[in-house]
């Protein structure tokens, strides 16, 4: 991922169901906190619970930093909360005294957008978010979303990781293309192949075999 992501970035996971956006973002809570970072979640996939047990069966342990505060977990029904779904996102983002902020997923509140001016809108605030020194993750399924709102949005991101699967006989396979990285060390553009195994988490695995 060319260094990893900067600090104070806006970074688009984007991909389809089942494509692995909310083990990626899992995956850079866990080194967020390990690093010392204080992290917000909002999540409309699962209940505090629930989580931090799907974390825990690919050997992401949160509990202690939840417990202590590090990490702090918001269940929310964007996809029931109509056009007041990212008005209400942003302010409790706002609100937030944080190094990590990650809205796993916001496809639900994007359903209820008035047009996609509004999505725009949400993308510049969360720029703005970004300016203090947060760094903010949201995750998309982009599926059904208009190609040029698309192109928007990902041009006013800081990186830009899309995920998608193939097939390998009789395995499905999980790809992580690196699309844009601000100040990436490293070329962007590469793909990386991964499963996910419990009890052990993400297994890259090399792209000549992830392909067959």
């Amino acid at each position: 991922m060319g260094g990893g992501l900067p600090s104070g970035s806006l970074t688009l996971i984007e991909g389809g169901s089942g494509s692995g956006k909310s083990v990626l973002s899992q995956q850079l809570i866990w080194g967020a906190l390990s690093d010392g970072y204080r992290v917000h979640l909002f999540t409309s996939e699962s209940t505090v619970r629930s989580l931090i047990r799907q974390m825990e069966t690919i050997d992401l342990d949160i509990l202690d930093y939840v417990l202590l505060g590090k990490c702090r977990i918001f269940p929310v029904a964007l996809s029931k909360s109509g056009i007041s779904a990212l008005p209400t996102l942003l302010d409790a983002c706002n609100n937030l005294d944080s190094d990590l902020i990650v809205i796993d997923s916001i496809t639900g509140a994007l359903t209820h957008a008035a047009d996609s001016s509004v999505t725009m809108q949400f993308f510049q605030a969360c720029q703005r978010i970004t300016g203090r020194g947060t760094t903010l993750i949201v995750t998309l399924h982009d599926e059904g979303m208009p190609n040029e709102v698309m192109n928007s949005i990902r041009s006013m991101c800081d990186a830009n990781l899309k995920l998608r699967t193939e097939k390998d006989g009789q395995r499905i396979i999980k790809l992580l293309e690196v699309a844009k990285i601000r100040g990436a060390s490293s070329g962007t553009g590469s793909i990386v192949g991964f499963d996910v195994e419990p009890g052990w988490g993400m297994r890259v695995i090399p792209i000549s075999k992830a392909r067959g």
